[in-house]
């Protein structure tokens, strides 16, 4: 599934995927905002993004997975509730046809979230 042209937004992202996916990305996309819910939506590097003072957490479909990219420290914290799942330093790989864990996704975005949030207030401090 390459992508011919970008899409503008992250609804134009998810209808390019058979319904099966789209559900997919849609319920990720729920649980990111709910978990997130300040965050502003985006797309970068072609898929979906999620900005919290910088970038949050990304998402995106292929093949024969749904890759979902927490940054590196977003792996690390969650090492062991990951061990099921292809890994690499910023990225998981969530296969299609296999749950898809929600609820973790949540956990991560939240630990993302207060990681952000933490980051900004060190650099307005180092401002002041």
């Amino acid at each position: 599934m390459e992508q011919t042209n970008i899409p503008k937004s992250i609804d134009e992202y998810i209808l390019q995927y058979p319904e099966e996916v789209q559900e997919i990305l849609k319920t990720i996309r729920k649980v990111i905002k709910e978990s997130a819910p300040n965050a502003m939506e985006k797309i970068s590097y072609g898929m979906p993004t999620f900005v919290l003072h910088q970038n949050l957490v990304h998402f995106a479909a292929y093949k024969n997975h749904i890759g979902f990219y927490p940054t590196s420290s977003g792996i690390t914290a969650f090492k062991q509730e990951l061990t099921g799942y292809k890994t690499s330093k910023g990225a998981v790989q969530f296969p299609i046809g296999k749950p898809i864990p929600y609820e973790l996704i949540g956990q991560i975005v939240k630990f993302r979230v207060a990681e952000n949030i933490s980051k900004a207030e060190e650099k307005i401090k180092k401002k002041k």
